[in-house]
């Protein structure tokens, strides 16, 4: 069967150099005789997988020297206690919710201090990114955190909030390297990589080294410590091995793409193509304001449910899969990361096109 043009949210797309390159080296990883999926983490040859991979990410986001890069397990959601776990030192921590996951992460925060929802869009189905360059900043919080893009929602944040100085934490899963980013801007960044860099398995968090300490709260469990992980390299204990090995390959196709600012150029123009024939479009409408718009995820309705479940019954078996919207938002939901190649947006539009010809 041919492949089918995927636009999930997560798994999703990968580039297709990668995966036949990961095939060829499945049976015999450069004269190892065994695949990555096989090898000790503690091997010389896994060892430089994992150094590589690194560094060729620290070249992409030109991570500065007084950051640590960690490949972790447990998700981004994992991520949602750690933050807390590792940084309320003074219990309180203000949260920018603007969908699903941030919401979350704003509840597990709660668990372990005090969490202020300082500014949300739920008013709005989490449709628009609310003004935060004047926040009511808690005087005493340890962080400030955002989700940069709402998968569900498909909002991104394009100015950062004002946080008054206080530590910028942001979960980018499903924005991550779709764009340059000034890492500087940050205290930390994680992000689950099965959205735009790799198979579900890893999450990698980008952490500025003041930041990992032993001054935790009590009860962490030493796995979600950042300084264990930090001060391990990652190896404290077995990672997750072939989702870093295709991670790295993922970094590398970047490079040799022409790194983020090319991605980011072909991100805009991608989701052009699709915003542009949903805001002429008499069926079709997007679900979020202009302004805020995400490249990576473009939620759409028709406004009447049996007809988009039609169209999301008629696209899958045109080979357009993953279409339907999450639950929380119905209609359909377009995710269009960087491996998704722009043909495919191009063709899913023609689709579009003559569905609602067809139907009007």
């Amino acid at each position: 069967m041919a492949r089918v043009y995927n636009f999930s949210a997560g798994p999703a797309v990968l580039p297709e150099e990668v995966l036949k390159e990961a095939a060829a080296e499945m049976m015999d990883y450069q004269g190892s005789g065994m695949s990555v999926m096989e090898m000790s983490h503690r091997s010389k040859v896994f060892d430089n997988i994992i150094k590589e991979a690194e560094q060729d990410l620290r070249d992409l986001l030109n991570i500065p020297d007084n950051y640590k890069v960690l490949f972790l397990q447990g998700g981004a959601s994992q991520q949602f206690a750690a933050t807390p776990m590792n940084l309320m030192k003074n219990g309180v921590a203000d949260y920018i919710v603007t969908g699903q996951w941030a919401k979350k992460a704003c509840q597990e925060a709660a668990k372990y201090g005090k969490a202020n929802k300082i500014a949300s869009s739920e008013d709005e189905t989490f449709a628009y990114i609310p003004d935060c360059s004047d926040l009511p900043i808690s005087e005493d919080a340890d962080y400030v955190y955002i989700c940069e893009n709402n998968t569900i929602y498909g909002t991104k944040f394009h100015t950062l909030p004002n946080t008054k100085g206080k530590i910028l934490v942001s979960d980018v899963s499903s924005c991550f390297l779709s764009e340059p980013m000034d890492i500087t801007k940050y205290g930390v960044v994680y992000g689950g990589v099965q959205k735009n860099i790799g198979p579900a398995g890893v999450v990698i968090s980008i952490i500025r080294e003041d930041l990992i300490t032993d001054d935790v709260l009590e009860g962490t469990p030493t796995m979600l410590k950042f300084k264990t992980q930090a001060d391990n390299d990652s190896l404290y204990n077995t990672p997750p091995c072939y989702g870093i090995y295709i991670c790295g390959k993922v970094f590398k196709w970047l490079k040799k793409m022409g790194g983020l600012e090319v991605m980011k150029q072909r991100n805009e123009e991608k989701a052009k193509i699709l915003y542009d024939f949903l805001d002429q479009s008499t069926m079709f409408k997007g679900t979020v304001r202009k302004e805020d718009r995400s490249l990576m995820n473009v939620p759409f309705v028709t406004g009447d449910k049996d007809l988009d479940a039609k169209f999301v019954a008629e696209a899958t078996a045109a080979g357009f899969v993953n279409l339907k919207g999450h639950r929380s938002v119905g209609g359909m939901r377009a995710s269009i990361y960087n491996a998704m190649p722009k043909e495919g947006v191009e063709k899913l539009v023609e689709f579009m096109a003559a569905f609602e010809k067809a139907n009007a």
